[in-house]
């Protein structure tokens, strides 16, 4: 009877406690990465955290992805990272005065999840994901462009266009031209962009964007940004790990139909 007792109470006990939350995409890493990139701080998977990405990568040194945040109130950063790469963190975002939105491509060394964090104001880091499926090997290939002579004399060239939404927003993509090495192809050591501020005219910044070195090579960043109406460009500042410098203007259109 005392026995039996003990076995009710600790039923009663345990139903009251309240359920853990398994992670969706089954990855066998995340109580690991979970803890190497958020500490301690709480963490929920919330399907309001959109990550869209192919099922399966053709290219792993170029393999699409987009994160759209939008359906939570006030995101204060974005980190995308890939629970299997030995680099995990593939950027991070600070939306500013900017959607929380962003779409860009990494290197996949191997197939597992493609996640998205977004922070809210009470600490909270809110997780979507995909899992893709992955052949390999995206992280530790040097760079096609190491196989072009003159490579050191486009470096940080940039490309960038500007459309107008409907909701006034400007949809911007920003598209460098850089190797991204991750320092894990032999005799290559990391040399990536590690910076890049899309700014109002006047030098406000919009959006502040932090790629790590698994993001692909010649590395294209769309956001959807917020500048002052009649602006008459955008500003693109930003600098890689060898302290080059990127620098331009993207000129902005008001009216839809021009």
């Amino acid at each position: 009877m005392i026995r039996a007792a003990a076995v009710a109470l600790l039923v009663c006990v345990s139903s009251s406690l309240p359920a853990k939350a398994s992670d969706p995409l089954n990855s066998g890493n995340w109580d690991w990465v979970k803890g190497y990139l958020f500490k301690d701080a709480r963490t929920v998977f919330d399907d309001r955290v959109i990550v869209r990405a192919p099922k399966h990568a053709e290219d792993n040194m170029n393999v699409p992805f987009v994160v759209d945040a939008r359906a939570l109130d006030d995101v204060q950063k974005i980190v995308v990272f890939a629970d299997s790469n030995p680099i995990l963190r593939v950027l991070s975002m600070e939306p500013l005065k900017a959607e929380p939105f962003i779409a860009s491509s990494l290197k996949m060394q191997q197939g597992g999840p493609v996640r998205a964090a977004a922070l809210t104001p009470d600490g909270v880091w809110h997780v979507g994901g995909v899992f893709v499926d992955a052949a390999g090997g995206g992280c530790t290939e040097p760079a096609s462009v190491h196989a072009e002579t003159d490579w050191m004399d486009h470096l940080g060239e940039m490309h960038a266009r500007s459309w107008l939404q409907d909701d006034g927003s400007q949809r911007t993509t920003v598209r460098l031209y850089h190797p991204m090495d991750t320092g894990l192809a032999d005799g290559i050591p990391a040399f990536f962009v590690e910076r890049v501020d899309i700014k109002d005219a006047d030098g406000q910044t919009l959006a502040r964007i932090e790629p790590a070195e698994p993001v692909a090579q010649h590395p294209s960043l769309t956001v959807l940004v917020q500048p002052t109406t009649g602006s008459a460009h955008l500003r693109v500042d930003g600098r890689d790990t060898e302290a080059n410098l990127i620098a331009g203007n993207i000129p902005l259109k008001w009216d839809v139909a021009s």
